[in-house]
């Protein structure tokens, strides 16, 4: 395997690993609004994301880092044709970290409602940015032959940038469900459940048909199998979560997202972004990359930093493994005590 290809590889698992470790806490905060009935409730679907929710957003940081440092004509034709999706994730993942800190300044019912309800905010406005940029990149941007956009500002937001949105919001929160589910204990477990029973084979649609597409127009046999194999997981996934198997129902509907991801960017290979404009003008791994050299030096990097923090992600995860349940917070305390 030549290095553009292993590079595109890697920004492929950056991507994959980005939409699967966030996107359970997307999810989950978008969640609350539906399956947050109490303030006991709230707090607990919050807690068990809290040590998390931050580590993951490195994931993005580090993928768009990764574009812009081995694909930088990549990264120089994706950023200007997609700029109000990625203005609209900065602003969601911003409002959502100071909602975060600021939630637990004071401790009255109306404060931590208001920052609650920034949370979820932020998690939806980020989750549909993420999945439109990521849409419209896989399926096509209104690009020349030097790889700037054609049009205006919202030139490249089409149906590939609504269709992305959809499939990474709905993913999300479907993910989030089983997440909790597995999580927590007591009355959000489940609501959870039913949750994902209900709307699982619902929530797959959007992106199944995203790789669907993505295969029809450049696929090979290789990536048929992966669809398939996505299909199947979906169906895994659905019928172990109705049987209580939550562990085994979010390994499923983990692995539904790997092999549409991957359906996505092996259909898509060696094309980083396809023009709409003309397939003339269509920009490869050729075309964008750094040189060789550059790429070797960024292997070595990459092979001694990247085990270190999988390795500490790994031991967070590990840290806060055990399952949450519900505790009366300040307010709830309070009327108790007046009771």
């Amino acid at each position: 395997m030549d290095l553009q290809t292993l590079w595109f590889a890697a920004v492929a698992v950056l991507w994959i690993g980005f939409l699967l470790l966030e996107g359970f806490d997307f999810g989950v905060a978008a969640l609350i609004p539906v399956l947050g009935r109490r303030t006991a409730d709230r707090h607990l679907m919050l807690r068990s994301i809290g040590p998390l929710w931050d580590g993951n957003e490195v994931w993005l940081i580090t993928a768009a880092g990764a574009v812009f440092a081995a694909f930088p004509g990549w990264y120089a034709s994706w950023l200007p044709a997609l700029y109000l999706p990625f203005v609209l994730v900065l602003f969601g993942l911003i409002i959502r970290a100071v909602a975060f800190e600021w939630r637990h300044s004071h401790h009255t019912e109306q404060w931590d409602a208001t920052w609650t309800r920034v949370i979820v905010a932020g998690s939806l406005i980020a989750s549909m940015g993420v999945g439109a940029a990521l849409g419209a990149t896989t399926l096509g941007l209104p690009i020349d032959g030097d790889g700037n956009r054609v049009g205006g500002a919202f030139s490249g937001l089409g149906w590939p940038a609504l269709l992305g949105a959809v499939a990474v919001l709905a993913f999300s929160l479907v993910h989030g469900a089983l997440f909790l589910s597995l999580k927590v204990d007591g009355d959000v477990r489940e609501r959870a459940r039913a949750f994902a029973v209900r709307w699982s084979p619902v929530a797959a649609l959007p992106l199944l048909l995203w790789a669907g597409v993505t295969h029809l127009r450049y696929g090979t046999p290789v990536t048929a199998v992966l669809w398939l194999v996505a299909a199947l997981s979906v169906v895994v996934a659905w019928a172990r979560i109705r049987v209580g198997r939550e562990g085994q129902a979010f390994a499923a509907w983990g692995a539904m997202l790997v092999a549409a991801a991957a359906t996505i960017f092996g259909a898509a290979y060696p094309v980083v972004v396809p023009s709409t404009v003309d397939p003339a003008f269509d920009l490869t791994i050729a075309d964008a990359s750094v040189s060789d050299y550059t790429l070797t030096v960024m292997t070595w990097a990459a092979g001694v930093g990247l085990p270190v923090v999988l390795g500490y992600q790994a031991w967070t995860y590990w840290v806060f493994r055990k399952r949450l349940t519900a505790e009366p917070v300040h307010e709830e305390r309070a009327e108790a005590a007046h009771a």
